[in-house]
């Protein structure tokens, strides 16, 4: 690993992607396009599309929201080879297929995770963290001590951690189970984490600088996603994640787990976010662009296939195997 940089390769063998969609809400344009792209992606590869319902967070997770999700992609006219089918069977060899049935791979992950000496147990809290970024300081205040921080938006939605428990890496081996505290993956600070993206081509992030020690077990004993989607798709032999661009410096965190856990790396491709006419991304808030309002409205699921299509048309980028 030349001049600390960490440049991974994907392993080629049989196309099998994914479709995750996660029920705290509605699935609005913008994840029907990306989840369009994936569908496309497969199917141009002649490989298997896999469908996994991240449903970890039980408090935002809700019934009517699977039901939706199922209802949404059907209409969109997707269909997948292996997961869960419209009532929640599973139909696979890699199963089980919904997040919150998989948490003994996640413990399995985590005690490797501790056994290596790479995962700290966390007491900050939420408001520490952003006391801590309020707080006034005479330098520029850095993530892990290594170069300047970025503002919280541009960290994918983690506040950014100033290392507060980093000492604590030395007690991790004293705890049985995860439960109780946050836990936290140490990065290799200064580290570059060099990845190719199908859509956007050569990314870099740089450890400690780019992001910080990042989440990896809430302290409510739920797995966080970073680690939950890396040794999911590890284990379903995922070899392209299709997902947003928002999540681009989160593959950088994962490619450290996936060298920690000795995982094959897959193939990534991170599609352009849509963005509404105030210019802001869409989320799961934006009731007035969700597939059941389009529906309602009787727009036609063919009309934005046609859409997509042209879209991948338009932009080089937006390409088929």
């Amino acid at each position: 690993m030349a001049n600390g940089q960490l440049l991974l390769m994907a392993k080629g063998s049989s196309y099998r992607g994914r479709l995750a969609p996660s029920p705290t809400g509605y699935l609005h344009l913008g994840h029907a396009r990306t989840f369009w792209i994936a569908w496309q992606r497969a199917r141009a590869a002649g490989g298997k599309l896999i469908f996994r319902n991240e449903d970890l967070d039980y408090q935002r997770c809700k019934p009517e929201f699977v039901k939706a999700m199922y209802e949404d992609l059907r209409w969109l006219g997707l269909d997948w080879d292996e997961g869960l089918d419209l009532n929640g069977v599973s139909h696979g060899d890699f199963g089980p297929y919904s997040q919150s049935e998989r948490r003994s791979f996640y413990l399995d992950a985590w005690r490797k995770l501790r056994d290596s000496g790479l995962i700290y147990p966390c007491t900050c809290s939420r408001k520490d963290l952003e006391r801590a970024l309020s707080a006034p300081h005479e330098e520029p205040q850095n993530t892990n001590d290594c170069g300047p921080q970025p503002p919280p938006a541009a960290i994918d939605d983690e506040l950014p951690y100033p290392g507060t428990c980093r000492e604590k890496i030395g007690t991790a081996k004293d705890y049985d189970s995860p439960a109780g505290v946050s836990w936290r993956f140490k990065v290799p600070d200064g580290e570059t984490i060099s990845f190719d993206d199908g859509y956007s081509g050569q990314q870099q992030f740089v450890a400690g600088r780019d992001f910080a020690d990042f989440l990896l077990w809430r302290r409510d004993d739920i797995p966080a996603y970073q680690l939950a989607v890396v040794v999911d798709d590890a284990a379903m032999q995922i070899t392209e994640v299709v997902r947003g661009a928002d999540l681009l410096k989160s593959t950088a965190r994962q490619l450290l787990l996936i060298r920690a856990l000795v995982y094959s790396m897959p193939a990534y491709f991170h599609c352009p976010l849509l963005r509404d006419k105030r210019n802001i991304r869409l989320a799961k808030r934006h009731d007035a662009l969700s597939l059941q309002t389009l529906r309602d409205r009787g727009v036609k699921a063919e009309e934005l296939r046609k859409k997509f299509a042209e879209e991948m048309e338009g932009d080089k980028g937006l390409k088929l195997l």
